[in-house]
This record gives structure tokens, sequence and C-alpha cells, in this order.
């Protein structure tokens, strides 16, 4: 069993995952609307029905919604997406991408439970957690 998360965009899901695909890396794949068999109106056939961000394990798919197909697109704070790095470095740098245009709310640091973890708000509205088992260094700062 495997569980892959879904995300839910109005007519910005190509920006997102551009912007997740330069900070996780991996294989982006896009569908849009003009492909589909039923007529979709015009200004609608270069949203994306289906997109797909593979890397290792992981796959992250997203779509942007069609007028009365989808309900309301609303970024709630009911659901974050939690990623795992096998290295310090690889968490650092992705937790400082994820984070750029966006809103840190809780810094990436050592953690008493083990380990380094992270929270952050994207600039598209979604919730992520970065950990690591690796500790880092606290740095102290002035």
């Amino acid at each position: 069993m495997s569980l892959s998360p879904y995300l839910g965009f109005d007519g910005n899901c190509r920006e997102a995952m551009n912007f997740y695909h330069n900070a996780i890396g991996g294989e982006l794949e896009f569908h849009t609307f003009a492909g589909m068999p039923t007529e979709v109106p015009e200004e609608y056939k270069e949203r994306i029905m289906h997109a797909s961000l593979r890397s290792g394990s992981l796959n992250l798919m997203a779509s942007d919604s069609l007028p009365g197909q989808s309900p309301e697109t609303i970024n709630g704070n009911s659901v974050s997406i939690s990623i795992w790095t096998g290295d310090l470095a690889s968490a650092d740098n992705l937790f400082t991408s994820l984070s750029e245009g966006g809103t840190v709310t809780m810094p990436f640091q050592p953690v008493f439970w083990g380990g380094t973890f992270g929270m952050l708000t994207d600039k598209f509205g979604m919730h992520w957690m970065v950990s690591c088992e690796e500790v880092a260094e606290q740095v102290e700062k002035a």
C-alpha cells in the first residue's frame, strides 16, 4: 500500500509543481484539459488535468479545478505534507527551497524527540513538515 498527496489548485498548478520540482528534483509530468475527449471551455484547456512529480518513493500529484466539477479550492490547515530525507544537507536544502516566498512556522532545527525538523507554509498555501534523523548542530544566533 502507498499513500500519495494530491493537491488542488485554481489555475496555478503548473507554477506550483514547477516550484516543487525545483525544490525536490525528480521527474515532472503534466497533462492538460486540452487532451480530454470531452469538450472543455477554451480558457481552461491549458489548465492542468493531472500532474505528477516522482522522486524516489515520493509521488506528489496535483491538478487545477474546472468550474462546476470540483469543490472550491480552499487552502486549509488540516493537512500537512510530511517529507523525510536521508541526510541533513538535503533536508536543509529542501526546507530552504520550499520556504522561498512562504512562511516558516517552525525553523529547521534540532528537536527534543531526535533529529532535525521544521515546518513551513509555502507560497501556494500548502503546509510542509521537513524531517531528518541527523541532528543539526545548534548555531547560536546573535
